[in-house]
C-alpha cells in the first residue's frame, strides 16, 4: 500500500511564516528557514511555502529566501505565489524548489501548465487550488484566486479535470471555508475532486488533530495531508502525529 504523506505548509508574508483563518488576521509566527529547519528534523515527509502576497502585488518569488530554505531540507520542496512566466518557474527550481505550485497564475494563463509541464515534466507542476462552497457552481464549489480574496467562474471540479487534463502532476486543494479552523477537512470536497482525477491530491485546510488527518487520508481519499497550525502551534510533532496515525492503520513513512 502507498505510503501517506505529511505536509507542512509555511505561508509567508514579507519574509516572514504567517499563519491566519480563512485567509483573514494574518500573525507573525516566525521564521521560515528556521522552521523548515525544525519540520525536516522532526520527519516531515516534503514541505510548501507559499508567498501569499505575490500575486496580489504582481511580483515573482522570492528567489534568495527559497534558496535558504532548500539548503536546511533535503526532501521535496513546493513553492508557490506569484509563479506566472517559465522563466519563474525555472528561476524557482534553480534555487532549490523541485516542484512550482500553479494558483492563481494558472486560472489567468492555463497555457503556463502545459508549457511548464512541458519543459519541467508533470512531476513540477502542482495546481493550488483554494475552493469555497457556492451552489451555483454544478459540483457545489467555487474556484478563487489571489489568496483567497478573488472568486472566479470556475467549477472546482471542473478545473481539477482540466488542469490535470493540461499536465499538473498533483493537486493541492485548499478548502477556503475550513482553512486555519483546526475543525477538520472538507471531506466532500476532498474526496469528490480524489475520485475524478488521475494523479495524487493532498488535502488542505482544518487539519487540527490526528483524527482529522485520519479521516481525510481514508474517507477523504486524499494521498497526502498538508497542516499547518497543528505544528505551528507546538501542539504536535510530526514524529508524534505519524505514530498516531500508524495506531489508526493509516501507512505512513516512519
Amino acid at each position: 500500500m502507498l505510503k501517506k504523506r505529511i505536509i507542512v505548509c509555511l505561508d509567508v508574508k514579507d519574509g516572514r511564516t504567517t499563519k491566519g483563518v480563512k485567509f483573514q488576521n494574518n500573525v507573525d509566527i516566525g521564521d521560515p528557514v528556521e522552521m523548515a529547519a525544525e519540520y525536516y528534523r522532526q520527519g516531515v515527509d516534503e514541505l510548501v511555502f507559499y508567498d501569499i502576497m505575490a500575486s496580489a502585488r504582481g511580483r515573482g518569488p522570492i528567489l534568495d529566501l527559497i534558496a535558504r530554505v532548500a539548503s536546511q531540507v533535503f526532501i521535496p520542496f513546493c513553492v508557490g505565489g506569484g509563479i506566472g512566466t517559465l522563466d519563474d518557474i525555472r528561476s524557482t527550481i534553480l534555487a532549490g524548489a523541485e516542484k512550482v505550485s500553479l494558483n492563481s497564475q494558472a486560472v489567468k494563463h492555463p497555457e503556463l501548465i502545459k508549457e511548464g509541464a512541458r519543459v519541467f515534466g508533470n512531476q513540477c507542476i502542482v495546481l493550488g487550488m483554494d475552493a469555497a462552497k457556492d451552489e451555483a457552481m454544478p459540483s457545489g464549489y467555487r474556484v478563487y484566486i489571489n489568496g483567497g480574496r478573488v472568486a472566479t467562474e470556475l467549477d472546482a471540479l471542473d478545473w481539477a479535470k482540466k488542469a490535470v487534463g493540461l499536465g499538473a502532476g498533483e493537486i493541492v486543494l485548499n478548502s477556503i471555508d475550513a482553512d486555519g479552523t483546526r475543525n477538520g477537512y472538507e471531506l466532500n470536497l476532498t474526496r469528490m475532486i480524489s475520485e475524478n482525477v488521475e494523479v495524487p491530491v493532498i488535502a488542505s485546510g482544518g487539519g487540527g488533530t490526528v483524527q482529522h488527518l485520519a479521516d481525510v487520508l481514508k474517507d477523504g481519499k486524499a494521498d497526502a495531508a498538508l497542516i499547518a497550525s497543528m505544528v505551528h502551534s507546538g501542539d504536535y510533532t510530526i514524529s508524534g502525529i505519524k505514530t498516531d496515525l500508524a495506531k489508526l492503520n493509516v501507512p505512513v513513512r516512519m
